[in-house]
């Protein structure tokens, strides 16, 4: 699967929920992470778009058009490392849980 992450500032997050309720990104896995839970020291919250061809480019297209441009390549893998390990820990306290 392909993947794209966006960030987006402060001002604009009230319109991250405009994108993803577009039918084709929704159909989409989506991921929404504030910098600072990402141990970040931006004002930004970053949007993981995960999934078709088709899904991946309409949400460029949508956040193109309030203003939000998908990160770099290298930028990109740095934030999908941070938000793969949050979720990996939080997948091994869940299985603490249940042992």
């Amino acid at each position: 699967m392909v993947y794209a992450i966006f960030e987006v500032k402060k001002d604009l997050i009230g319109k991250i929920d405009q994108v993803i309720r577009d039918d084709v990104v929704s159909r989409q896995s989506i991921t929404t992470r504030d910098a600072s839970s990402l141990d970040l020291d931006k004002d930004v919250t970053y949007v993981k778009i995960e999934g078709s061809d088709k899904g991946v480019k309409r949400a460029e297209e949508l956040f193109k058009e309030i203003g939000v441009k998908k990160l770099a390549k290298k930028n990109a893998d740095e934030i999908n490392e941070k938000i793969m390990s949050q979720d990996e820990s939080a997948a091994t306290g869940m299985g603490m849980i249940f042992d």
